[in-house]
């Protein structure tokens, strides 16, 4: 069975690699990314354009979980 291909926005990079927030929306949106992340990502070909990828890098926040960079090697080995 093919794997159906998901192509990631800025937003779901910046959730995986951004300290936890305080603010009860943001925080809720961190969660359901990492869960979906940790559980879901296997069952598809994940990408993100170089664009994205440069964008996300851009934030303010100290990464946690690994930098936007280093979430490039998932994309590039699918």
């Amino acid at each position: 069975m093919d794997k159906k291909t998901v192509y990631l926005e800025t937003s779901i990079i910046s959730y995986l690699t951004a300290r936890p927030s305080s603010d009860l929306l943001a925080a809720a949106l961190q969660k359901v990314t990492i869960d979906w992340w940790d559980t879901q990502r296997i069952r598809f070909d994940l990408f993100a354009s170089e664009i994205v990828i440069e964008e996300a890098g851009r934030g303010d926040d100290i990464p946690e979980i690994c930098t936007p960079q280093e979430l490039m090697g998932v994309f590039e080995n699918g």
